[in-house]
Formats: C-alpha cells, structure tokens, sequence
C-alpha cells in the first residue's frame, strides 16, 4: 500500500427537507385544519479517527463526499426522514484545516475521536406550526436550510514520541531496526526510506516510546529540493529529535560538520518551533575507525560544529551505545512527562 499523508477533498452535508402546506380532508370533518409535516433534516458529514488506519490513500481517489438531503415533509402529520449520516474513518494523527480560511478544524489524536465536519441543514417547518386562534388555516411553510459546504486540507502527522534527523544513509533506518522491531528499507544507496516509519523501543515492562524515522534532509529541503521537507510535518508531535550523523562517510569530499550545520538551518528555515525542539547529536558508525581516530573526529566534529547539546556516540548496525541512548531518552521523556502532570496538578488547586 502506498503512504500518502495528505489530501484535499470536498464536503457537501444534505440540504433540510421543505415543510409541508396541507389541509385535513376527511369525509365528515368540514374543517379539518393544517396537517403539514416538517421536512427532515440534510446528513452531517463526520471525521473518525482509527488506529487500524495508517494512510491518507482513500482520500487521494475519493476526493468528494456528499450527504443524502432530507426528505419533505407530507400531509397527515407525516414528518420527512432525515438523511443518513457520512462518516469519514481516519489516520490518528490527521490535521483538518478549511482550504479557504486555514482554520483548523480538528485534530484527531485518539482513537475513536468523532468531530462534526460539516452540517446537515435543518428540515423546514409545515402549516402544522403557524396555525392559532386567529389563523386556522395557514398556508404558511418553511423550506430546507442548506447542508454546510467546505473544502478542506487532511495532513497526516505520525504520533511519535522521539524523530530521527540525518542526511540520507547516516544509519537512521538501521538505528530504529536495531532498537526496535520495526524492519524499514535499509540499502547503500541515498533515500531508501520513502516513507516514515514507526519503531517502539521497549526498555523494560511497560516502559517504551516511539521512534518515528524520516526521509534523508539535505541542503535546501526547504525549499523542495530531495524528499525529507515532505515528511518534517511528523516530527512536530515529537518531544525530542535524534540529529544522526554519518561519522566515517564513504565519500572523502563528504563534511559531516558542515552538512550536519545544513540540516539545522533547514529546519529553521522550515519552522522555528521544530528548529527550537530539543535536539541530541548521535554520531553513528563509530565502529567503522580505531579508538584514537574515533576521539579525534569527535573531537574535530563538536569543534566546527559548536554543538553545545548532549552528543552520544553509537554504532547503529553492531549496537554499541545503543542501549544507553535508548535508557537516556526514556529518562528523558520521564522527566518531561512529570513535569507536565505536576504543572496541571498546580492548575487544578
């Protein structure tokens, strides 16, 4: 199946059914009065999140989804029945925003999570409302509103409590496959993941966080150029980004400091609040050099680049320094997680 993480499609909810203007005719019943119904209501038009869902692909082919109208109402009391429904099953994780105004109108972030996108019309009233003392046979009747008609924008964004940075090939795929069960496509080529991909890391009895690994950044992504700009929109859920860093490159002309100094300017470029995320340095590959020539890059790493954050040093495909970032985060998203629950303790007293 194919990922697709963000569509555009149109919503039209059912316009009301008309009221009805009818009189009571029966043998023997000379003034019958108003029996006209009310028309039913036009269908809404609802989003659902559902965690058995892990792509946009249905709203790429199926771009508009209309509810039926309500029906008119009749004589005799007769109300008309009220159209059906539409509900939209989603991707936790989906963004709906108005096409036209940019107003966000949902974020389904749990499963099961309902929200009204657009709203049917309400069914016109029949004679039956306008009758009184001084009117006893009203011709009067109300037509259908008309259903709520929206264009609307559904982005896509993994829930993932960690992201993964780096250029394309810097060992991303390899470190979310060697920490956890998540098997992405690993080759030595550039761009191999195409997709985002979701890997727990399971430290022990229900201790975990979720890893999300994105395509390769290279230098003006912002701007289009390669593929991971598409995919930055995942890691603004996350609480912390893993920048991995090829620190033994095949190519002999490749920077790792420059290109990691890159990478960090095109996140500025493509949102200051996924630039201002806290960002940990994984220098990967140290397997690849001798202990003295390993020292001496890092060294020469961290000196040009001016990385003033935590830096780990690990090897994604032996595991060396794996277990102890992966101890690191967890502790990390402890903490953080405790201090947002003490915080709204406070709020509450």
């Amino acid at each position: 199946m194919h990922f697709i993480d963000e569509a555009k499609i149109e919503i039209v909810a059912g316009d009301g059914g008309n009221g009805s203007a009818s009189m009571r005719r029966e043998r023997f019943i000379p003034f019958g009065g108003p029996d006209g119904g009310d028309g039913g209501s036009g269908g809404s038009i609802y989003a659902s999140a559902d965690r058995n869902i892990n792509t946009l692909i249905d709203y790429r082919f199926s771009k508009k989804y209309q509810a039926c109208k309500g029906e008119n109402g009749r004589g005799s009391g007769c109300y008309g029945r009220g159209g059906k429904d539409i509900t939209l099953r989603m991707p936790i994780g989906t963004v709906i925003t108005d096409r036209e105004t940019d107003q966000l109108i949902a974020d389904l972030t749990t499963h099961d999570q309902r929200v009204l996108l657009a709203k049917g019309g309400a069914g016109g009233l029949g004679n039956l409302h306008f009758k009184s003392s001084t009117n006893r046979a009203p011709r009067q009747k109300t037509g259908g509103g008309a259903g709520e008609h929206r264009l609307l924008r559904l982005e896509l964004r993994v829930l993932a409590d960690v992201g993964l940075l780096g250029m394309p090939n810097a060992g991303k795929s390899t470190f979310i496959a060697r920490v956890s069960r998540a098997k992405p496509k690993i080759a030595d080529y550039p761009f191999t993941t195409l997709h985002p991909n979701l890997g727990v890391v399971r430290i022990g009895p229900e201790k975990s966080f979720i890893v999300a690994d994105t395509p390769g950044l290279i230098q003006s992504a912002a701007e289009g150029v390669g593929l991971g700009h598409q995919f930055l929109r995942h890691l603004k859920r996350t609480k912390i980004l893993l920048h991995l860093v090829d620190l033994m490159p095949f190519n002999d002309e490749a920077d790792p400091a420059l290109e990691a100094i890159a990478i960090v300017n095109e996140l500025r470029k493509y949102d200051e609040a996924l630039y201002c995320k806290p960002r940990w340095l994984v220098l990967n590959k140290v397997d690849m050099a001798t202990e003295h020539e390993r020292e001496m890059r890092v060294a020469n790493f961290i000196k040009r680049s001016d990385w003033r954050i935590p830096v780990f040093q690990i090897s994604a495909l032996t595991g060396v320094g794996c277990e102890n970032l992966c101890y690191a985060i967890y502790d990390y998203l402890r903490e953080i997680d405790l201090t947002v629950s003490t915080q709204h303790t406070k709020i509450r007293r």
